[in-house]
């Protein structure tokens, strides 16, 4: 059974598995997309692979937000972040300034 995460369990469920430093981030992430966002990755800019899947079996459905911390101890703001839905579509996108852009936006 699919579980919706809340804001409250959204950051200890979509943190990376390392200790905080002042170099976290965070930000919002919105699904206003018509899908349920089943898999959500986040990379530094810099690499050449995805990150694991950080909706650890659970779903953000249509019109949720949840707070993502970003605690992978790295001293860059520039991430990849890719999307996959329940409808099977995904999105992509690359280059994003997470310490300045506070909050990514998922849309048909």
């Amino acid at each position: 059974m699919k579980t919706l995460l809340t804001a409250a369990s959204a950051a200890a469920l979509l943190a990376f598995q390392a200790p905080a430093h002042a170099e976290d981030l965070e930000f919002l992430l919105v699904n206003d997309s018509s899908a349920d966002l089943v898999e959500f990755n986040v990379s530094p800019a810099s690499s050449n692979s995805w990150e694991g899947n950080l909706m650890e079996g659970g779903y953000l459905a249509p019109g949720y937000e949840i707070d993502v911390l970003i605690a992978d101890g790295a001293t860059t703001c520039v991430y990849d972040i890719r999307g996959s839905f329940a409808d099977g579509s995904e999105a992509e996108d690359f280059g994003l300034d997470l310490c300045d852009l506070g909050e990514y936006t998922f849309t048909d």
